[in-house]
């Protein structure tokens, strides 16, 4: 964890202080990127972390889905990261489901055509690469494996994010995602980091990892 900076503090109309905090979490899978219940599905409130009560995701992940979350109080923040207007790069590591060619990630860095909200989209620019399998944790349970079909891993980076977005667009080129991991939130990255893991944040460091 970073050197804290000075606190930050928002007056709000009650005239009650809030002190401003950010954290990152590696969100396990099948853990809900929220604090509140959905039947037995793990949540955020499952953590081994004491969260202050109005710190909250910065967008979501998929209960599938694994990797990095932003939580934070910081309505301002909140709001420049999900506007569309100021794109943030998110960066994500991806198995997918046979030999992936060179075509296919031209086509997903160029955009390809998916389903949002029932209407054809047609996805920004992106870059998009094959890699070697990365040094991730474990997944549990693992990838099913099967010996006859062969695995393949990509890193894309998006500045949208559209609902099942990645998984969407490696199917419309393909090769169904297997497995997807949210390395990085601009230059924040999740090397180092476990399921579950926490870090808190000094607002420096918030400044100078998205690069606001």
């Amino acid at each position: 964890m970073s050197e804290r900076a000075m606190p930050q503090y928002t007056l709000f109309h009650s005239f009650a202080f809030s002190l401003i905090m950010y954290f990152l979490v590696y969100k396990p899978y099948l853990m809900l990127s929220q604090f509140s219940r959905e039947g037995n599905k793990p949540t955020l409130a499952d953590l081994e972390f004491d969260f202050p009560t109005d710190v909250y995701p910065v967008g979501r992940l998929d209960a599938d889905s694994e990797g990095l979350l932003l939580l934070t109080n910081d309505k301002q923040l909140n709001h420049r990261l999900l506007n569309p207007k100021f794109r943030h790069n998110r960066t994500y590591y991806v198995q997918v489901e046979g030999a992936l060619t060179s075509e296919a990630c031209q086509l997903l860095a160029d955009g390809v055509t998916i389903s949002v909200d029932g209407k054809p989209y047609h996805t920004l620019a992106a870059h998009a690469q094959s890699i070697d399998e990365p040094p991730l944790p474990a997944r549990n349970p693992p990838i099913r494996y099967r010996a006859n079909i062969p695995t393949s891993w990509l890193s894309i980076a998006l500045h949208e994010g559209k609902n099942r977005q990645v998984r969407k667009m490696t199917a419309a080129v393909g090769f169904p995602t297997l497995r997807l991991v949210r390395w990085a939130i601009e230059t924040f990255t999740a090397e180092g980091m476990e399921p579950g893991q926490v870090r808190e944040l000094s607002r420096a460091d918030v400044l100078r990892g998205l690069r606001l």
